[in-house]
């Protein structure tokens, strides 16, 4: 089997995965990922698609991840997880598609405007 190279994305995170056979290692940033999210749930997001396609351990996933926070960083890995598994065997796709994480999240933070304080907060307005 060849290396699969798929990518996901969330808010400004963006997720590069590398999937090939072997004993289910996940690397993420040259790091483990249970070392790069400390926290339990981000680490059950990276997990998810495997868990429920039951692949947990056989295949190896290098990651690179850039910009945003832990949890898009998480939710964009799991979206690139789900795309590569969806390569690997049509079938996935049946058990993935219901949970919503074939789904690229489109919600993005809204621009500031210029005369305000933020993207909806206005300056304080006296009218005497």
């Amino acid at each position: 089997m060849e290396v699969i190279h798929t990518i996901g994305r969330r808010k400004t995170s963006v997720a590069r995965l590398f999937l090939s056979k072997g004993k289910g290692n996940i690397i993420v940033n040259k790091k483990d990922y249970l070392k790069f999210f400390p926290t339990a749930t981000l680490q059950y997001k990276v997990n998810q698609p495997l868990l429920l396609t039951e692949n947990e351990g056989s295949y190896d996933l290098k990651i690179t991840v850039k910009g945003g926070g832990t949890n898009g960083q998480a939710e964009a890995i799991r979206l690139a997880i789900s795309r590569a598994l969806c390569k690997i065997d049509a079938e996935h796709r049946l058990v993935l598609k219901p949970e919503g994480l074939l789904t690229r999240d489109p919600r993005m933070v809204e621009r500031k405007k210029f005369g305000q304080k933020k993207a909806r907060k206005k300056y304080q307005f006296s009218k005497r």
